[in-house]
């Protein structure tokens, strides 16, 4: 993996990304607006299901002085942000769901911020109210996670509406499933498709959980405050505060 050939594909996938979040650039700028103004200095900030390090390169370059730390188990993903991203200060290989995930972060302190996007939803509710409370043992007192995700919308013609709007940003050009397809025809990058395919297989289907459900398993994880900061359609920015 090169640079040049990462930066290929990176800026091919913030073009497919662009299909599926609504105001992508605008809902970044407010998770580093969040995080600058929540915890102010030189934060220890972590990005879950980080991907290529969409998110956590905007970060590095917002917040200069902050440490962002990215974590993955998706080894393709990763090593297109490693080699693209030179700003992030480290993207780990690691899995959500598997007992012990920190201890691979080799963190020296409690963290900061505990930020995700487009990312949780893979998590069913009983993993996902797991990992909140493995982040309120990791997030220093005060600190926050701002996780940017589609909640379910619990009314059927509100989420009929909501569903409908969702399908009008689409746009042409490269999709999801054609990005993958073309990557996983590039002779440079097998070794990676093949390790991808070993080890990932199927996520198993999303998850998307009405917006009252977060805030519950976040209280019972220990977090002191919920709720919205930001919201286009059923796309929303949760933070919450440790």
């Amino acid at each position: 993996m090169t640079p040049e050939l990462a930066q290929v594909w990176l800026e091919r996938w913030d073009a497919q990304q662009e299909r599926y979040v609504a105001d992508r650039e605008a809902r970044f700028a407010a998770i580093g607006e969040v995080v600058a103004q929540a915890v102010p200095g030189s934060p220890l900030v972590l990005d879950l299901g980080c991907g290529p390090g969409s998110l956590s390169v905007r970060l590095a370059r917002r917040l200069p002085s902050a440490e962002v730390v990215g974590v993955d188990v998706d080894p393709l993903l990763l090593a297109l942000g490693t080699a693209g991203y030179p700003e992030i200060s480290r993207l780990v290989d690691a899995d959500l769901r598997a007992p012990g995930w920190p201890a691979a972060l080799g963190l020296d302190r409690k963290v900061d911020a505990v930020v995700s996007t487009t990312a949780l939803h893979y998590l069913p509710k009983e993993q996902l109210g797991a990992l909140y409370a493995e982040l309120a043992g990791l997030l220093r007192p005060g600190g926050v996670l701002v996780n940017a995700d589609n909640v379910l919308e619990e009314q059927p013609t509100v989420a009929t509406l909501a569903a409908a709007l969702r399908r009008t940003r689409t746009a042409e050009g490269e999709d999801w499933s054609g990005w993958w397809r073309a990557i996983e025809a590039e002779p440079a990058l097998a070794d990676l498709v093949a390790e991808r395919r070993r080890r990932l297989g199927s996520h198993g289907g999303d998850h998307h959980l009405p917006l009252r459900t977060h805030r519950e398993l976040l209280w019972n994880a220990g977090f002191s405050e919920a709720g919205t900061v930001w919201q286009t359609g059923d796309d929303v920015i949760l933070v919450a505060v440790r």
